[in-house]
């Protein structure tokens, strides 16, 4: 496989290394690769203090005082390499979250702007952005902030120049070729198409997180100004 040929381990200061693979790009068997080789290093043992899988790359926060960075790379590519002679189970349709939005107005002030950029109206951006299926690449940015896999290309839309000082809590929008939610406050520079009053993050549950890697997620329509 083209990943066991690039995968590269490097430290991440002295109680961490990571596993990324130059010039791969980020596909879900290899998100499913990486999910499963996070739950193997966690039933490891006792060296591990976390696995944090991230867009086609994988950190491994390791204790110190039973491991060396060069000892860890050595496990971590070993582990690696071992995974790669087992087949991926059958793609499991994974748990289903429905996101329910409030598409344009006040919600999403960017909506009308993002079908100029594409020629389309501003319902048709919302046909396309709520029947599309996504799935969870990897959590970052922010606590509960999902990457998601599935974005149509036909509304892949450059970020703001100029990025928003504060974003709202539960903002929907479009970078790049990515879609998400922001789940508390933050500045960003995302096209803000709309607003899901559903939480994302509470730091009292267990987990906090509401999205988790390879869940499944859909944007349902609840309202569309535009």
């Amino acid at each position: 496989m083209t990943e066991a040929l690039q995968a590269r381990c490097q430290p991440l200061g002295e109680r961490a290394v990571l596993l990324d693979f130059p010039g791969t790009p980020a596909t879900l068997e290899l998100q499913r690769r990486l999910w499963r080789l996070r739950e193997q290093l966690l039933d490891a043992g006792d060296v591990v203090v976390d696995c944090v899988p991230g867009m086609g790359n994988l950190s491994w926060v390791f204790d110190p005082d039973r491991l060396d960075g060069e000892a860890a790379c050595a496990r971590l590519m070993h582990h690696w390499q071992a995974q790669l002679d087992q087949p991926l189970a059958p793609l499991d349709t994974g748990r289903l979250v429905e996101v329910p939005v409030h598409y344009g107005g006040e919600a999403g002030p960017d909506l009308a702007g993002v079908a100029r950029h594409h020629g389309l109206s501003a319902r048709e951006v919302v046909r396309l952005h709520s029947e599309a299926d996504y799935r969870v690449f990897f959590l970052g940015f922010l606590p509960g902030f999902a990457y998601l896999e599935g974005l149509p290309v036909a509304l892949h839309t450059p970020r703001l120049a100029t990025p928003r000082r504060a974003v709202p809590a539960g903002s929907v929008g479009i970078g790049g070729a990515q879609t998400g939610v922001y789940p508390c406050s933050s500045p960003g520079g995302w096209q803000l198409i709309g607003r899901t009053a559903l939480p994302l993050f509470d730091a009292d549950s267990q987990p906090p997180t509401l999205l988790q890697p390879g869940d499944r997620l859909r944007f349902v329509v609840e309202r569309c100004d535009g």
